[in-house]
């Protein structure tokens, strides 16, 4: 019984899983949309989710890791919004000081080499909520081979679906009016953050908070010329911002992918180590008991011999999955100890405007608020040059 046993044990150690993915293409809208209708896209940094982390995850979820994809994750995804070509201007937005006609949120859930978890939620300009959804995704091995690996991020699968998902609730619930509607209360609030005079009449909020148009400038005043000059401006910045979040994605990719197909094999190593311990357990306890009971109630020398050889044999099953629990914790270190040092310092960021240089400092968020200082400054020595008549509602 015993050696059937162990033998069982010995011959259950390997497990396999094998995933399947049905790869899900970006999907282009088959009407072509005129440019005054293409909806403008801030992607948030996303909330790296770490006081969401489930107990039985937290000792193999590195902070830094995640604290790295809360920026690289919202530039997969905005890029992939770029390419599906449905939309106007997209950004990842440093913050939420400049607003855009869709605003994209999300929190990483999961994130291992074999699987990821995302929760998005999306709103627009009147402040009106979209959806909540969560997306998930497991891969496979082979989503790991170099010539996949060359054409398309592990998890693409995922930001194919969440854009697909915001184009379809477009359609869906979007009329051009109401896209007209949206992209006008975008503007507005730009120009009430620099000028709440000039522009207060022209928006009212209910009850919820959400943004309704009162009124709209005339297209020749040159208050909101001048709002339309700025907002350009802030772009200017904005594409700069693009190019920071870029470069930290490109030179993030090469070691998070191999920090990722690492985590692939250590999650399932893990998982292995964590089923044949599990079962070591069981069938050694039950060993142990079967053995006591042999033990205590044979009649026969050989049998009590045998009930206590197989007590001896639970007791080596239940140690042994002690053993297997202590490798397993090896391979949690491992991916602890994966890509400590995955996020990189912000330069220094040189802009030129037409009678200075300026320069700003500090992480990409200090450096947007310098520049929206700035903006506000030339808005307000602008608008002073301006006739008062000529600003006049």
């Amino acid at each position: 019984m015993f050696l059937g046993l162990v033998a069982l044990v010995a011959g259950g150690c390997a497990t396999h899983t094998v995933r399947t993915t049905t790869y899900e293409p970006v999907v282009t809208d088959t009407e072509a949309i005129p440019e005054e209708f293409l909806m403008d896209v801030g992607v948030a940094v996303f909330d790296p989710g770490l006081d969401e982390i489930e107990s039985d995850e937290e000792e193999t979820t590195n902070h830094q890791i995640r604290l790295a994809e809360s920026r690289y994750a919202p530039f997969m995804l905005a890029e992939t919004l770029i390419r599906s070509g449905n939309w106007g201007i997209v950004y990842v937005m440093p913050n939420d000081a400049s607003p855009m006609d869709i605003l994209v949120e999300g929190t990483v859930l999961q994130s291992t080499g074999e699987s990821m978890a995302m929760r998005v939620e999306v709103s627009d300009a009147t402040g009106r909520h979209w959806y909540t959804r969560e997306y998930r995704e497991a891969i496979s091995q082979f989503s790991y081979e170099p010539g996949q690996r060359a054409q398309n991020d592990p998890f693409q699968v995922l930001y194919n679906s969440i854009v697909n998902d915001l184009l379809d609730w477009r359609k869906a619930n979007m009329t051009d009016q109401r896209i007209a509607e949206i992209r006008a209360i975008s503007e507005m609030r730009f120009a009430q953050r620099f000028s709440p005079d000039a522009f207060a009449d022209y928006l009212n909020t209910d009850g919820e908070g959400s943004y309704m148009l009162t009124a709209l400038p005339a297209e020749s005043d040159p208050s909101l010329r001048r709002i339309r000059e700025i907002r350009e401006r802030d772009y200017m910045f904005l594409d700069t911002v693009q190019e920071y979040y870029s470069g930290f994605s490109r030179e993030m990719r090469e070691p998070y992918d191999s920090w990722r197909e690492q985590s692939y094999h250590e999650t399932l190593a893990l998982r292995e180590l964590e089923d044949n311990a599990r079962r070591r357990f069981i069938i050694g306890t039950a060993v142990v008991l079967g053995g006591l009971a042999a033990a205590a109630n044979g009649g026969d020398y050989v049998t009590q011999v045998g009930g206590a050889a197989s007590v001896g044999a639970g007791a080596y099953l239940i140690k042994s999955g002690f053993d297997k629990q202590a490798e397993a914790r090896i391979h949690m270190q491992a991916l602890e100890e994966m890509g400590t040092s995955l996020e990189g310092e912000v330069a220094p960021r040189v802009i030129g405007l037409e009678d200075k240089t300026i320069t700003l400092t500090g992480t990409v968020q200090e450096q947007y608020e310098q520049w929206r200082e700035i903006l506000a400054d030339l808005y307000a020595a602008e608008r002073a040059a301006l006739p008062s008549a000529a600003t006049s509602n």
